[in-house]
């Protein structure tokens, strides 16, 4: 009898051990703290600009860069990449991680570099974040040219040829002089020049008869040009007094240099939500409006889904034109 209590005495020891040891780890599995899941963003991103410092594109990006840094609150850097008329940088997006740490302007060329260079640049590879901003085309000729209108232009290119200046070849600006050309079934022929600035010298110098740019380039050449029509549905807010091609000649003609924000494809969805509404509230804010002002430029917002819808259907147009 005192060993069999001995006994009882011994089991009832350990399962009060066991329960204790169980208890116990349940305890430390229940104070174990959760491992916080990660959020975006957490270290700086890389805007890459596919041209020069000083351009457009490299002042649009910069503008907008910087009112991204104080919504996402990490350092947003521009990185220059020029080369190939912007494949190089292009390519180069496409080819990185879709962790939103990389990602890109892009210009309209974006639209139309695998027609006019054979790039792997297709608007498929990407994810189109956000359109940002539309620099409509404007035709002009010399001031002395004694054309006066638009319709005096496409009348002498339907008697003859007519030398159109643009940015050089396989840029938007030649494409919009053969849009014009194929709209109103006269013969502009485009002429390439390194630069826009360079394209509407050239019209009011009178080498060219006249030239396809944006609206900043052609005001600042002052007096020595006339601008005859803007290529946008309505007039533009920097030169109210300059038609539309619609207004002049009864078609509609519409062609800018548009720009956005893209990454490589496949951003998580979370990563994708964080920069689409960082982008529209960089848009909206005063210093990103009063830079697009200031540069002749429209502040045009598109998000993601019309902005990838937008691309896919200017490729179309590109394709069918320059192809």
């Amino acid at each position: 009898m005192p060993r069999m209590r001995i006994t009882r005495a011994a089991a009832a020891i350990a399962a009060i051990t066991a329960t204790a040891l169980i208890l116990s780890a349940c305890t430390k599995v229940e104070e174990a703290p959760e491992e916080a899941a990660p959020t975006f963003p957490e270290k700086d991103i890389r805007l890459i600009i596919q041209a020069n410092p000083g351009g457009g594109s490299d002042l649009s990006s910069r503008a907008l860069a910087t009112e991204l840094e104080s919504i996402l609150g990490v350092s947003v850097i521009p990185e220059n990449m020029p080369g190939a008329a912007g494949a190089l940088a292009m390519e180069y997006v496409g080819s990185q991680d879709p962790d939103g740490y990389v990602i890109g302007f892009g210009p309209v060329e974006i639209a139309m570099l695998n027609t006019t260079q054979g790039a792997n640049v297709l608007p498929e590879n990407y994810d189109l974040l956000g359109q940002i901003m539309l620099a409509p085309g404007v035709i002009t000729v010399g001031a002395n040219s004694g054309i006066d209108s638009l319709e005096a232009l496409v009348a002498q290119a339907k008697a003859g040829a007519v030398t159109v200046a643009n940015s050089g070849a396989g840029s938007i600006w030649e494409a919009a002089t053969l849009g014009l050309g194929q709209a109103t079934k006269a013969t502009f022929t485009p002429v390439a020049y390194d630069g826009g600035a360079t394209a509407v010298s050239a019209a009011a110098s009178g080498e060219t008869v006249a030239a396809v740019s944006g609206l900043g380039e052609a005001l600042a050449q002052g007096e020595a040009v006339r601008i005859l029509a803007v290529m946008h549905d309505e007039r533009h807010p920097n030169a109210k007094d300059v038609p539309t091609v619609k207004e002049e000649i009864g078609t509609e003609v519409l062609f800018g240099g548009w720009g956005g924000i893209y990454s490589a494809k496949g951003l998580p969805d979370d990563v994708k939500a964080v920069l689409e509404s960082a982008i529209e509230e960089a848009v909206a804010s005063d210093g990103y409006q009063d830079f697009q002002a200031s540069a002749g430029n429209l502040v045009v917002y598109r998000d993601s889904a019309q902005f990838t819808t937008f691309v896919n259907e200017q490729f179309g147009v590109f394709k069918d034109l320059l192809g």
